[in-house]
């Protein structure tokens, strides 16, 4: 079967410059719904690849995202939210981005195209056989995250992806595709809108379910988080008042003097 790419075909909807506003933003609304519907038919694969990263990451391996453009830049968003979110170190999730950390601003020429530099970037981190490395791509054929998979799989590093498109390059390279067929753009080839919206989505539910099996939830509660702006610092008080049954004041004392959630809860607890 030749390959397709779906996320390139022509939308569905045309002569989009005549349109009202209203009705703009109702069709994208209509097209963003099916999204959700497109992952839940990934889900065993979802399953399969966060059930290795679980394993791989509670072992002490590390997880990386790879990606160029929206791709790139969705990867480095969700492993920048695991420190703060789920008190991990910076390093246990690393996204990596084609044409480096200026191309979360700015494209960068022609950077995902070159097919050894994905490789040499991963080095930079000293990848080894204990870590795990995502691919992300929607169109499943950006030759910056195929050549650095197809290099971690001849080393026996393990690899996954995160496509828009079924039976594509970078799904045949990883171990542990997932493919969310979400169909063509609004705006034909726009890929940042349904396959960046699936992506980040998959992302979510990946790190988030990682990090739960790691024990960086209790309950329901990130009580690991990172305490660094007044918000996060009133949730955490609200926190352990609600765990120990006790006034905010108390709370707060205790946070005050454990500077985190979870030590708060378990040393009143022992105390």
């Amino acid at each position: 079967m030749s390959f397709i790419k779906t996320t390139e075909q022509s939308s569905k909807h045309d002569n989009l410059e005549n349109k009202s506003i209203s009705e703009i933003l109702l069709e994208i609304n209509n097209e963003d719904k099916t999204v959700p519907f497109a992952i839940e038919k990934a889900l065993p694969q979802i399953n399969n690849l966060t059930t290795k990263a679980s394993e791989i990451i509670n072992n002490g391996g590390r997880l990386f995202y790879m990606g160029a453009g929206t791709s790139g830049r969705l990867g480095i968003v969700d492993a920048s939210e695991c420190p703060p979110t789920f008190g991990v170190p910076d390093n246990v999730v690393i996204g990596i981005i084609a044409g480096g950390d200026s191309a979360i601003r700015n494209a960068v020429e022609f950077a995902e195209d070159n097919t050894k530099q994905g490789w040499e970037d991963l080095k930079k981190h000293q990848i080894g056989i204990n870590d795990f490395v995502i691919g992300i791509a929607a169109s499943g054929t950006t030759p910056y995250v195929i050549g650095a998979l197809n290099k971690c799989n001849t080393l026996g590093i393990n690899t996954g992806c995160i496509t828009c498109n079924v039976g594509s390059p970078l799904a045949n390279s990883a171990k542990y595709p997932i493919e969310v067929v979400v169909g063509p753009e609004y705006v034909t080839g726009s890929s940042r809108m349904k396959a960046g919206t699936a992506q980040k989505l998959v992302l979510n539910m990946i790190s988030t379910t990682v990090m739960i099996q790691l024990g960086r939830i209790k309950g329901n509660k990130m009580v690991d988080m990172q305490l660094s702006n007044n918000k996060l610092v009133e949730r955490g008080t609200k926190m352990i008042a609600e765990a120990l049954n006790v006034s905010i004041d108390e709370a707060s004392a205790l946070l005050n003097k454990y500077k985190n959630v979870r030590v708060a809860i378990e040393n009143y607890n022992h105390g």
